[in-house]
């Protein structure tokens, strides 16, 4: 029995994830500035002008290569939210995709990915600042929680500090959580 023959359509799709997964790696490897087209179609055994017929610029294929910040938290309860953040915080340290990497690494040397993650911050920060108990200040403790937990994610993984390499998820999670508890918890 032979395999059936793909379409040209899923020929296509799987093209279009072979150049996203090149994109992806060479952006989080080397960030915005120092990626190529080039390079992207040379990591995907494509022809350079391919890459500028599926996705139209390079930075239309940085937007499409990067992936949105976690979803915001669903737990009620300063407890649970705390328990919630920190278990988000063990998955990042666990390894991020490389598209979140990529917008990480390129955030600081490219103002239109400055601007993507700005973005999705705030959106994680006005989530996170509507979870907390009502306040004047929720949205600062919430952008407090946000930097801190992102501070914590850029020292492990983009620069690889050896006390956040060498120490488990759980071990940075028990140290950080009063201080989290103490930013999530109700005004005093």
């Amino acid at each position: 029995m032979s395999t059936p023959r793909r379409s040209r359509a899923d020929r296509r799709r799987a093209t279009e994830a072979r150049i996203l997964d090149s994109a992806r790696e060479l952006f989080a490897e080397k960030g915005f500035e120092r990626t190529t087209i080039r390079a992207v179609a040379a990591a995907a055994s494509v022809d350079p002008a391919l890459v500028m017929q599926y996705f139209g610029s390079k930075r239309e294929l940085f937007e499409h290569a990067v992936q949105p910040i976690p979803a915001p938290p669903t737990a009620t309860g300063t407890d649970a939210l705390v328990d919630q953040l920190l278990a988000t915080l063990g998955l990042e340290l666990g390894g991020l995709p490389e598209g979140t990497l990529a917008m990480m690494r390129s955030m600081l040397t490219d103002p239109a990915a400055a601007d993507q993650v700005r973005a999705d911050l705030g959106r994680q920060i006005d989530s996170i600042g509507a979870a907390l108990p009502a306040a004047e200040d929720a949205g600062l403790r919430a952008a407090l929680v946000v930097t801190a937990l992102l501070g914590v994610t850029i020292g492990h993984q983009l620069l690889g500090l050896a006390p956040l390499r060498d120490a488990p998820a759980d071990r940075i999670a028990a140290l950080l959580r009063p201080a989290v508890k103490t930013l999530a918890a109700p005004p005093g």
